[in-house]
């Protein structure tokens, strides 16, 4: 079986002399205007990064599979007349913040308006550049580099630098963000990776595994379908979604969390004294079949409630965060298996995140 991971620089180079032709991130644009980039590594992950819309990843896919959901007329150019909803292009990666994630609101201070998940999800990116490839550490990589601003005058003055990284012959990616407050003032800070994940994927018998001290529903329906949490169910009309909050455990400052059904699943690894809070979101509904499982800094409940609660994050004048996350897809039932022992493992030894406050919601 052809392993691309053991191939060389120097076996490439005899090989061919242009590196694309293994590992790239392919900028094209589509009819509508909208930049997008394919990324490709010889693993059979493919994804399509969307500069247009902060950076996001839209389609994925393993092999010809589709990892996750995508809307009717997706990817949906930014247009800030349309609610979030309707410019919700589905696809891996949604990111919600930078000031706000939750339902629709009216600042209690300032009167001011929000919309669902905030704003930086439709801000276009800058500065978008492809490095060369890297073999230091290793392994034969590549990244992709792109910077993102969320301001207005007189508001928050945010910069969303993101890199993202494949690594030759592996089907997974690793993301890495450093936000930083360029304002004068302190700015209220909530970040959620929105991972939106479909069909075959997240299929009835799938399974959602994490380590977890405690797992809160969010509301009195959640809280009805409490017992069933890690299980997903066939698609069916007009089902109301529900989100569960998970208090994790970690180990060495990680933790990890598992997708899988049979021997197919994607596993998600991140440090969690940036990102404490994971919250599930449930949504079987037949044709809106999507799914998502999101770390953040905060939980989907608005920047209001946060403030009440404790749990708003300020990032003050000239701060910056670094969050960095990986996502792998598992292909066989040993790898799968893998990642089981090791968040069996974090369950078993683990301690629960620290900063992670949800006891409001017992």
């Amino acid at each position: 079986m052809i392993d691309p991971t053991t191939w060389t620089p120097e076996e490439l180079a005899r090989h061919s002399v242009n590196t694309r032709q293994f590992i790239d991130f392919r900028q094209s644009t589509l009819p509508n205007g909208m930049r997008i980039i394919e990324a490709y590594n010889a693993s059979g992950l493919t994804f399509t990064i969307l500069p247009d819309r902060g950076l996001d990843i839209w389609a994925a896919h393993y092999n010809g599979l589709p990892l996750t959901w995508i809307s009717q007329g997706s990817p949906h150019a930014p247009d800030f007349g349309q609610t979030w909803l309707q410019q919700m292009s589905g696809g891996l990666l949604t990111l919600c913040g930078l000031t706000h994630t939750g339902a629709p609101e009216v600042d209690d201070v300032t009167g001011v308006q929000r919309d669902f998940h905030g704003r930086i999800n439709r801000m276009r990116a800058e500065r978008v550049s492809v490095g060369d490839v890297d073999a230091s550490g290793g392994e034969i990589s590549l990244s992709l580099y792109g910077r993102v601003t969320q301001s207005a005058l007189y508001a928050e003055q945010l910069v969303l630098e993101r890199t993202i990284t494949i690594v030759l012959g592996k089907p997974g990616l690793y993301i890495e963000d450093y936000i930083t407050n360029v304002g004068d003032v302190p700015t209220p800070f909530m970040i959620l990776y929105h991972f939106n994940f479909g069909f075959p994927l997240i299929a009835e018998g799938t399974r959602l595994q994490t380590p977890h001290a405690h797992i809160y529903p969010m509301n009195a329906q959640s809280r009805a379908a409490i017992d069933t949490w890690a299980e997903y169910a066939a698609p069916t009309a007009n089902y109301e979604s529900v989100v569960f909050l998970h208090h994790l455990k970690a180990m060495h400052g990680n933790t990890e969390v598992l997708l899988h059904r049979d021997d197919f699943g994607l596993a998600m690894r991140w440090p969690t004294e940036q990102l404490p809070y994971l919250s599930q979101w449930k949504n079987t509904r037949q044709g809106i079949y999507v799914n998502g499982v999101e770390p953040g800094n905060c939980i989907p409940e608005g920047q209001n409630k946060a403030r009440k609660s404790g749990r708003l994050v300020m990032l003050q004048p000239g701060e910056s965060r670094s969050i960095q996350l990986q996502l792998d897809v598992l292909h066989d039932a040993d790898a799968v298996q893998e990642s089981l022992q090791q968040i069996g493992r974090i369950q078993a030894e683990g301690t629960p995140v620290a900063g992670c406050q949800l006891e409001d919601y017992a």
